[in-house]
């Protein structure tokens, strides 16, 4: 595990703002969708979002990972992801995810909150 993953592990429990669906909804659109589903299984150009929380790093099925990715370790949840989503790269040396991170902790807290919500609905394809 990396040490930025290990900031994130369960054994350094933070408090998570609750987040704004509404304003996370948002942020996914123009910052995730891109490259990530989250209503469906399919992947594109980054893996399914959908059924994210809960899930062990590198394992969404049929999404070729960096080794990075398939070997940190970390189950995804509000902790996890709100450490990762500040700094993917930092968190995650070696990822493939070209992305620079949120770095206001209140826009992290939404997009989790959509995030919690929409990848618990059944899938749509």
């Amino acid at each position: 595990m990396t040490a930025g993953a290990a900031k994130g592990d369960a054994s350094s429990p933070k408090s998570i703002p609750e987040g704004d669906y509404e304003k996370g909804k948002k942020i996914y659109k123009y910052r995730c969708a891109q490259c990530h589903t989250i209503n469906s299984k399919r992947s594109l150009a980054g893996p399914t979002l959908h059924g994210l929380m809960g899930r062990m790093s590198g394992t969404a099925p049929g999404y070729v990972y960096s080794p990075a990715n398939k070997h940190l370790g970390v189950v995804w949840t509000r902790e996890t992801l709100f450490d990762y989503l500040a700094d993917p790269r930092k968190y995650i040396p070696g990822t493939k995810m070209f992305f620079v991170g949120l770095k206001k902790p209140e826009d992290r807290a939404d997009v989790i909150k959509y995030m919690e919500v929409e990848g618990a609905k059944p899938p749509t394809s």
